[in-house]
């Protein structure tokens, strides 16, 4: 792939890209459905709107580059890793996702629901409005994360470190946190969000 190509509506459908370099380039709306882009790297690249389903990411490696509105449907993902990624708005469904690696990334408004996010290392993410419904949390490390306005409906967060993290307590109402380590002010919260009165 050309530095700093431009591509839009381009059909990748069972192409087989493996072990590829792309940086600077962008895709708009294009097509990965069933191809191989194993070991893929990326830096500072676009994707706005594309659709992965299917797709092998397995072992790729993404610097800066940026999954706008995408989807990630069956989406082989193994040993990843995401740094100074932005996700905004993805959908994330059935994909083996814990043993990808996020670092510095932001996750507005993604759709990880049912994910299996269990022991995973998530500190400092940004999951604005995230839809983490039904998300298996368990034993995952969220400190200092920004969980303002996800939706945590029966997410279970047993065992989760949630110190430092922000959240809101309409959130903390709804999950399953029994044994999650909180600071102070989380605890209050919860303890607001279940009618309890702290003096």
């Amino acid at each position: 792939m050309e530095t700093g190509a431009v591509e839009t509506g381009e059909d990748y459908r069972d192409a087989v890209l493996s072990g590829q370099r792309w940086a600077g380039s962008r895709f708009v709306r294009c097509d990965f459905t069933d191809a191989d882009l194993r070991g893929l790297a990326t830096s500072g690249c676009v994707f706005d709107h594309c659709d992965f389903t299917r797709t092998d990411l397995g072992e790729s490696v993404h610097r800066s580059s940026a999954f706008r509105t995408c989807t990630f449907d069956r989406t082989m993902l193994g040993d990843s890793s995401w740094s100074g990624c932005s996700l905004l708005g993805s959908v994330f469904v059935d994909c083996g996702l814990r043993t990808i690696t996020l670092a510095d990334c932001d996750l507005t408004l993604v759709s990880l629901a049912d994910a299996v996010l269990r022991g995973m290392e998530l500190s400092g993410l940004r999951l604005r409005e995230a839809n983490l419904t039904g998300a298996d949390l368990r034993r995952a490390t969220l400190r200092e994360a920004d969980l303002t306005g996800a939706t945590l409906t029966a997410a279970k967060l047993t065992d989760a470190d949630l110190r430092g993290a922000r959240l809101d307590a309409r959130a903390l109402a709804a999950a399953d946190m029994a044994g999650t380590l909180v600071d102070v002010d989380t605890a209050l919260l919860y303890a607001a969000a279940h009618g309890l009165v702290v003096s």
